[in-house]
Parts: C-alpha cells; sequence; structure tokens
C-alpha cells in the first residue's frame, strides 16, 4: 500500500508545482516592475526552477525541493500580495471617469454618465454628462449581449428603461490605459483597474454595432418592480465603492458577468450556479431556461429577433436610436412583472 500511496502523492504534487510555477512565470513576465527583458529572464529561470523540482520528486531529495519551492513561492505570494490597482493613470479616453451616484429618496442623480458621439473607433466627439431619474418610472430591464469572439464569449450590459423614453446602460469593463489593448491572458494579472460605465445606449451599445461590427443581441427581461430598482441600486452602490477604492478586473472572476451575478444574488435574486455563468455567451438559454425571458415565443425565435445589427445601421445612432433597436424583439407584455409561475408536472397534478 505505500508505493500507490507515495505514487499518488508524487502525482499531487508534479500537478501543484507545475500549476504554480506555470502562474508564478506569468506573474513575473506581467506584472514585475523591471524592463522586458529582467520579467523574461525572472519568468524564464522560475519556470526552470519549477521544472527542477519536478524532476526531484522522483528522487531522494524531493523533500528538500519541496521546501525550497514552497519558500520561492511564498516570497512571490507575498510579492503579488502588495500590488495595488492604480488609481490615478493615463486612461483611455472612454474609461477616463468612473461613474458615481447619489439618491434622494428614489430620485438618483448620476454623475459622469458616458454619452460619447462615435464617428469611428477611433474618432469621437468626448461628453460626459450628469443626469437624474426617478426609479419610480423604471418599467424595463434589457439585456445586450455583444459577441466579440465567436458564440461562446460576449461582453454583458444591462440596460434599465424608463417611462420618458430614456435607458441608461451599465458596462464594466477593462479600465485601459491611452494605447493600450484588452487582453484576457494579461488581466489575470492585475494587469487593469476595473471600471463601471454608465451610458446612453446610442454610445456603448452602437459603438459595438456600428463601428466595432459585433454581434450585438438584446433579450428584453423579466423582473419585478422592487427588482429591478434593487439591482439598479446595486450597480450604483459598486460603482462608488470603485471610486472609492480601485479593484482590478480579471478575466475569470472579476469581469463582466461574474459581477453582474453578484448584484443580482445581493438584490435578491436566486441565480444557480450553471457552466453558462462562465461560458457566458450562452447566458440567454440560462436566462430562457429560468423563465427571465419571455417564454410564450420559442428561443430560436427570441435569437433570431435579438440581433441588432440591421436595424442599427439603418437608424445610424439617431436620437431614435434605443427605440429603433427594439422593433420587433419579443417582450413580457405591459411593464415590469414577476416570471410567470412554472406548471405543475402531470404526476404532481394527478397527486392533487
Amino acid at each position: 500500500m505505500v508505493r500507490p500511496v507515495r505514487a499518488i502523492v508524487i502525482a499531487v504534487l508534479v500537478l501543484l508545482v507545475a500549476f504554480a510555477s506555470a502562474w508564478s512565470s506569468l506573474a513575473l513576465w506581467y506584472r514585475l516592475p523591471l524592463p522586458e527583458v529582467g520579467r523574461l529572464a525572472s519568468a524564464v529561470l522560475f519556470g526552470i526552477f519549477g521544472a527542477s523540482v519536478v524532476v526531484a520528486l522522483f528522487g531522494r531529495r524531493r523533500l528538500r525541493a519541496v521546501l525550497a519551492f514552497a519558500a520561492a513561492s511564498v516570497l512571490v505570494l507575498v510579492w503579488w500580495s502588495t500590488i495595488e490597482p492604480q488609481a490615478n493613470g493615463v486612461w483611455a479616453p472612454d474609461v477616463a471617469r468612473q461613474v458615481t451616484g447619489e439618491f434622494d429618496g428614489d430620485l438618483l442623480t448620476l454623475t459622469n454618465v458616458r454619452d460619447f458621439e462615435w464617428h469611428s473607433t477611433t474618432d469621437f466627439t468626448e461628453r460626459w454628462t450628469t443626469r437624474s431619474y426617478d426609479l419610480n418610472k423604471l418599467k424595463s430591464v434589457d439585456m445586450f449581449m455583444s459577441y466579440w469572439s465567436g458564440p461562446a464569449i460576449a461582453h454583458v450590459i444591462m440596460s434599465f428603461g424608463f417611462d420618458d423614453g430614456r435607458y441608461l446602460a451599465w458596462s464594466i469593463e477593462v479600465r485601459r490605459v491611452s494605447g493600450g489593448s484588452f487582453s484576457p491572458l494579461a488581466d489575470l494579472f492585475k494587469n487593469s483597474p476595473l471600471v463601471i460605465l454608465a451610458a446612453d445606449e446610442r454610445d456603448v451599445i452602437g459603438l459595438r454595432s456600428n463601428f466595432r461590427g459585433e454581434d450585438v443581441q438584446i433579450y428584453r427581461l423579466r423582473a419585478s418592480p422592487a427588482a429591478a430598482r434593487l439591482l439598479l441600486r446595486e450597480y450604483v452602490s459598486d460603482a462608488n465603492a470603485l471610486a472609492a477604492t480601485p479593484a482590478f478586473y480579471n478575466s475569470l472572476t472579476t469581469n463582466c458577468t461574474t459581477t453582474i451575478i453578484k448584484m443580482m444574488r445581493v438584490a435578491g435574486d436566486a441565480v444557480p450556479t450553471d457552466w453558462r455563468l462562465i461560458v457566458n455567451g450562452y447566458l440567454p438559454e440560462y436566462a430562457y431556461d429560468r423563465g427571465a425571458l419571455e417564454t410564450s415565443v420559442s428561443l430560436s425565435q427570441l435569437r433570431s429577433a435579438a440581433h441588432i445589427a440591421a436595424r442599427a445601421h439603418d437608424d445610424g445612432l439617431s436620437p431614435n436610436f434605443s427605440q429603433a433597436i427594439r422593433v420587433g424583439v419579443p417582450s413580457p407584455q405591459g411593464a415590469l412583472r414577476p416570471p410567470p409561475k412554472r406548471r405543475a408536472s402531470k404526476t404532481a397534478r394527478a397527486a392533487t
């Protein structure tokens, strides 16, 4: 029995050392404050060190090797814990400001609502505004899915509609430095801060549909008025907290989907764990299965009507943009309301 147990222990250690070596090497490469040559040398040396420890696990000096690797890993983690997100930087113009909000009863006043006028992905007129919204006039919540890399991955934007015809979209994004770009791998390693944007749909949606060429889809959600107001309040609360204490964006743990899920749970909505919350391109299927979309039509019909590209291009980012992109999109009838009760199964009905 000793040999099989030893083999299992060694196999587990090999996996742990390999993972820790890969993670530490990438952390050193992306975040060590040295010139590129120094970062590369540090990452390569740690990788070689990890490989030598894996080899040593099969020899007599495995205990020494494990202890040495543990000590080195602790040093890396201590250094890692000292890295804090930058509060002030030379940010790209579209993520330069963090929205904040104040409530006076049900009246919400937002500062730094983005209202850019886009002429191309690089040519725009920059506008940041202050706006007020009456939460008692909140009438709809919509989910936008902007597919930028195939059907599995999308950027998620939530938009709140009011009975005066205005829509307020919320986008959780990477706060890039000026001239920087989005890198899912780099953003696993404290590469960029998080920013929460509140914006006009003509801005944040139109940029993606009309200029970036992303496949933007809209799904109109079922929600009670109370749940919608709570979710909007959570957006404001998180935005204010982020303005006070910056946080890092993380491609897996703190992104446009995970942050929304956290907000929804805080607001009291049950969001059961599901693989589609990670592979977020399939969120519409998840929402449909949960009864969060209009279920009187099939999911394929919802998908077909959800694509806004043609309507967005025909509209050309006019003041009527939000109304134009919703033409023909199935939605729950009437105002915000709770999802319908699930029908009991035949067995359950027979038992009553």
